[in-house]
């Protein structure tokens, strides 16, 4: 059997990132790290159960630079993944499909996943505070 001559299918070597690509890609990739946050999350309440020096143990860590890097991480992903999400439910009603509501509905998203972790983490270090 003999190749035919037929055209390539679209990849990502082709089509120039744009910034709905983008924003699918980083759905999909903030949705496998809130998993591996809430497993986080899961290990951080059920270690309360096996006493203080395991709490103490996972609490330690989550104060170190390292585990308030992930902590961060995990906020950015979650505001991100939520607000992309109400995108989503946007789309589903039929809603922001013309190209300049995608792209500006996108910047939104990331502005808006921003701006909650930023707060976020303010709020935190100011209750911390009092």
């Amino acid at each position: 059997m003999e190749p035919q001559d037929r055209p390539l299918s679209p990849h990502l070597m082709i089509y120039r990132p744009q910034i709905t690509s983008v924003l699918s890609i980083l759905h999909r990739m903030t949705g496998f790290v809130l998993w591996v946050g809430s497993l986080a999350l899961t290990y951080w309440l059920t270690s309360a159960v096996y006493g203080a020096d395991a709490f103490n143990r996972v609490q330690a860590f989550l104060d170190s630079w390292l585990g308030r890097l992930m902590l961060f991480g995990w906020t950015v992903c979650l505001f991100y993944h939520l607000a992309n999400g109400i995108r989503h439910v946007a789309w589903d009603f039929g809603l922001g499909f013309d190209m300049p509501t995608l792209r500006n509905t996108g910047w939104a998203v990331v502005a808006a996943a921003l701006t909650l972790t930023a707060l976020t983490w303010l709020v935190g270090y100011w209750v911390a505070g009092q």
